[in-house]
């Protein structure tokens, strides 16, 4: 327990059988009380690796997506009574030992969704950063702070945490086919934007590895078409 919240950790995982051990490795145990592996088809080693890790594994079967994988994620947290339900990348991007600092303003601020943001002041990024990802990632929360009427530095990092309970309202539909890629997560925050819940983001850091073990399973155009597609379909009226 955290601050005397129950805290699940989802990270969704695709053929990251180099990396996943090293994310669990560095979670603070004594912060989270389950580490959720989402296994999201892979054909490596992934799910061996996390449960050697000591992580609980869902393991999906085949490919499903990443929203699937996060969706499935939020069902467990919900069924087992989760106050707090974390989110972090598969593939060591995130820094786990920044949990609490997401975790905070939900526990003393009465926050509903924290995102981590590594532009904000105090955060840090680095590492291989692909050029065509530096200029989507301000881009993309200048899109949504526009739709939104709010300023946000930060809008494609998975590094979050949710007030479990918001993923409840009946007016937020995380159940749509249209979610199981990279659309659920800016969904989501479209959503709890644009519904009033409290919202903060606080400084994280994000270091892409090297290019040889793998950055990321994100293909520049179709997948950030995605990430684009939840703020078209909103702004438009053509999806609730």
């Amino acid at each position: 327990m955290y601050k005397g919240k129950r805290i699940l950790l989802i990270a969704p995982a695709y053929n990251e059988q180099a990396k996943i051990g090293e994310v669990i490795r560095r979670v603070p145990l004594q912060v989270v009380d389950k580490v959720l592996v989402v296994d999201d088809g892979s054909t490596d080693a992934t799910a061996q690796v996390a449960r050697d890790a000591g992580a609980n594994v869902l393991s999906l079967g085949s490919v499903k997506g990443v929203g699937f994988a996060i969706r499935a994620g939020f069902d467990l947290a919900r069924s087992e009574g989760f106050d707090i339900t974390v989110v972090i990348a598969g593939n060591n991007k995130d820094c786990p030992e920044e949990i609490p600092r997401l975790l905070d303003p939900l526990c003393d601020a009465n926050c509903d969704f924290v995102m981590g943001a590594r532009y904000a002041r105090g955060g840090r990024h680095g590492g291989d950063m692909p050029l065509y990802r530096k200029i989507a990632t301000r881009l993309h929360p200048m899109l949504i702070g526009l739709l939104c009427g709010r300023r946000i530095t930060e809008s494609t990092n998975g590094f979050r945490a949710i007030r479990t309970s918001l993923l409840s309202d009946p007016r937020i539909n995380l159940d749509q086919r249209w979610l199981n890629g990279y659309e659920l997560e800016v969904y989501l925050l479209i959503k709890a934007l644009k519904l009033g819940f409290k919202y903060a983001e606080v400084p994280c850091t994000k270091i892409y590895p090297p290019k040889e073990i793998g950055q990321t399973k994100m293909r520049p155009f179709v997948d950030w078409w995605k990430m684009l597609r939840p703020i078209a379909l909103l702004a438009l009226g053509l999806k609730k």
